[in-house]
């Protein structure tokens, strides 16, 4: 507990305000990026919000994503929600920098039910070489929408790409 005389800790989202992105275009740049990913298409994903340091991505449900028990597949799961903080971390990269995961760690804590799914992406820690992020994905269920799955996620950033 801080003393009475400490600030209280920021939380992420208010941490994400004091970003400024390297490149003013970065908002340009995550929706071209987002409409060349083949795998966004295949699970309708769309792009809900862009900030500096954040991301929001949504997709609906759909059986042909679902796995034995009638749930959206955890590998769609986080296919959706590496998207989203890749494009947080993104959102602070330099023209010409571009982005790839090198690393993540998920935890599944519900069952991916629900009609409408939104993965949000923060960066925790931006850096030149190496930016980590962390997400959520939730569901809207019938009890109102429900936290369904976390994730911490490195990314590398990639320089001088041809297709940056």
């Amino acid at each position: 507990m801080p003393h009475h005389d400490q600030a209280p800790l920021k939380s992420a989202r208010t941490m994400n305000r004091a970003f400024k992105p390297k490149d003013e275009g970065f908002e340009k740049r995550i929706r071209a990026s987002f409409a060349r990913q083949e795998i966004m298409k295949t699970v309708n994903a769309s792009i809900l919000s862009i900030e500096p340091g954040e991301v929001v991505l949504e997709f609906p449900y759909q059986t042909s994503l679902t796995q034995q028990h009638g749930f959206i597949h955890a590998g769609i799961v986080s296919t959706v929600l590496d998207s989203a903080c890749g494009y947080a971390a993104f959102s602070l990269m330099p023209k010409g920098a571009s982005v790839l995961s090198i690393e993540f760690k998920i935890n599944l804590l519900s069952p991916a039910n629900g009609k409408l799914f939104r993965a949000v992406g923060t960066v925790r820690k931006p850096g030149r070489n190496i930016t980590v992020t962390e997400g959520e994905v939730f569901g809207d269920g019938d009890g109102g929408e429900k936290l369904l799955a976390t994730m911490v996620c490195t990314i590398m950033t990639v320089y001088d790409r041809e297709d940056v």
